[in-house]
């Protein structure tokens, strides 16, 4: 796929497409804690039960904590719940960091993710800074699902950023690893393009970015 020479702007998604995941670490963590029911909520494209309403905001961290301890029936202590949860994210590789600071020499670039408030600090502090950059130096605007309480493939969420940033979709690419959040974005207007699974979407911009990881 070559980039349209309409195109110009970006949103990008966050699990899959920027960080790296591991469902299945994350649920022997929980396994080992007791919360077997974690396996039926945990997925990487969407989440489901008390994991989904962390992820569309209608339920706090320190709620959640509360029925995970509910759930198994011991005493968890917060911290050692979140430090199972964040098992879920592995890593930005460094390509894909400067990657996007290069692309924002040439096109508006944003973040349209569905995540939660552990995840997103937990990346914000570990894999986002690098090169004494920031994830502000990353995107021009940052939309978050459980900051919004609207979540993907939903097309409110869709219709926020646009109406937040001026965006127009048919100058605008969308990069998603999931079908049907590409889908949504589609009906939209966007152009989308979902990776494979450990794809380097770099191809995408031809000479733009050097493909040397």
């Amino acid at each position: 796929m070559d980039i349209h020479k309409q195109i110009k702007n970006l949103i990008f998604d966050f699990g899959g497409v920027l960080v790296n995941l591991d469902r299945v670490r994350c649920l022997k963590a929980f396994d080992g804690l007791g919360f077997l029911q974690a396996a039926g909520m945990i997925d990487a494209y969407s989440q489901q039960g008390i994991f989904g309403q962390l992820e569309d905001g209608t339920i706090s961290p320190q709620r959640f904590c509360a029925q995970v301890r509910r759930m198994t029936g011991c005493i968890v202590p917060d911290e050692v719940i979140w430090q199972a949860w964040n098992l879920f994210l592995v890593d930005i590789p460094v390509w894909k960091l400067e990657a996007l600071v290069e692309l924002r020499k040439h096109y508006s670039v944003y973040l349209l993710s569905n995540t939660n408030e552990p995840h997103w600090h937990h990346a914000v502090t570990r894999f986002f800074p690098h090169k004494g950059w920031q994830v502000e130096d990353y995107f021009d605007r940052i939309f978050l699902s459980y900051e919004l309480h609207q979540v993907k493939p939903g097309a409110d969420i869709f219709r926020t950023v646009i109406a937040e940033t001026g965006i127009r979709p048919e100058e605008t690419l969308f990069i998603d690893d999931s079908m049907a959040n590409c889908a949504t974005a589609r009906q939209l207007g966007f152009y989308a393009y979902q990776p494979l699974p450990g794809e380097d979407w770099r191809k995408l911009f031809g000479h733009l970015l050097d493909k040397e990881a």
